[in-house]
């Protein structure tokens, strides 16, 4: 039990960097976050880190051809996800900037993470937890639960740490957050792109 509990440890944090960045990315939009928000943010990237290994697990144990095929494909819905929503949040932040030389008295509107973006991220971040299932195919589907909760516990914390630390340099970089955000969305993608091509 304890080399599931330490093992799961492990992969939990291994797996939860990607999501950390983008928490950080999502703290520097909204540096007023309030904390029963930052914890269904990080709530949702949780889940997503839960489900996927429980998924890559039933795929490997019931449809192993299938899921072999399919893997190959990660990398690629990863980066054409975290490369819209990055894109877009730039070219709104660029759009907003626009507004706001045209009304130079005017506040800027604060920038928002939607419900509906967040899930995209959650997707985005987790997908290559699918792989997971391969490590964990010859675990009990007890054993594959508790791991995968585990992933999912240390996943949360994580992106609590990330949201915070996110909000303190939003507060510095309020003007150019959504640009920032943006950047490391792309920057996110592309990492898993090439980490997943290249086994970088």
């Amino acid at each position: 039990m304890f080399q599931l509990i330490f093992n799961a440890v492990l992969l939990g944090a291994g797996l939860a960097m990607d999501a950390f960045s983008v928490s950080i990315a999502n703290g520097i939009l909204e540096p007023a976050m309030k904390k029963r928000r930052m914890f269904m943010i990080s709530g949702v990237y949780a889940f997503f880190q839960f489900i996927m290994p429980m998924l890559g697990w039933v795929l490997v144990t019931t449809l192993e051809e299938m899921f072999t095929k399919f893997s190959i494909l990660i990398p690629w819905i990863a980066l054409f996800l975290l490369l819209f929503i990055g894109g877009k949040m730039i070219v709104e932040a660029i759009i907003e900037k626009r507004k706001g030389n045209q009304q130079e008295k005017e506040k800027p509107k604060a920038t928002r993470l939607t419900f509906k973006a967040l899930i995209v991220q959650g997707i985005a971040t987790s997908i290559d937890a699918l792989s997971v299932g391969f490590t964990i195919s010859d675990y009990s589907v007890l054993r594959a639960f508790a791991s995968s909760l585990i992933i999912g516990t240390v996943t949360l914390m994580i992106c609590l740490i990330g949201l915070i630390f996110g909000k303190k340099i939003g507060s510095k970089v309020s003007g150019i957050a959504s640009v920032i955000g943006g950047a490391i969305l792309i920057f996110i993608g592309i990492e898993i792109f090439v980490k997943g091509i290249f086994g970088l």
